[in-house]
């Protein structure tokens, strides 16, 4: 997921210094979501680890 977030960032980034400002808003916009959900399963995943390894 973290792959797909890094893609939509360099599109937004290609895409703003084309000038093509819709775009570049729209693949940042999915970029910053796909980010805060990979951040996301990450602490849920550390989360579960630790509960998991104390029991």
């Amino acid at each position: 997921m973290l792959h797909y977030a890094l893609i939509f960032f360099i599109v937004a980034i290609v895409a703003g210094v084309l000038g093509f400002g819709g775009i570049a808003g729209a693949s940042a916009g999915i970029a910053k979501i796909l980010f805060f959900l990979f951040l996301l399963f990450l602490v849920a995943s550390l989360v579960m680890h630790l509960v998991r390894g104390r029991a």
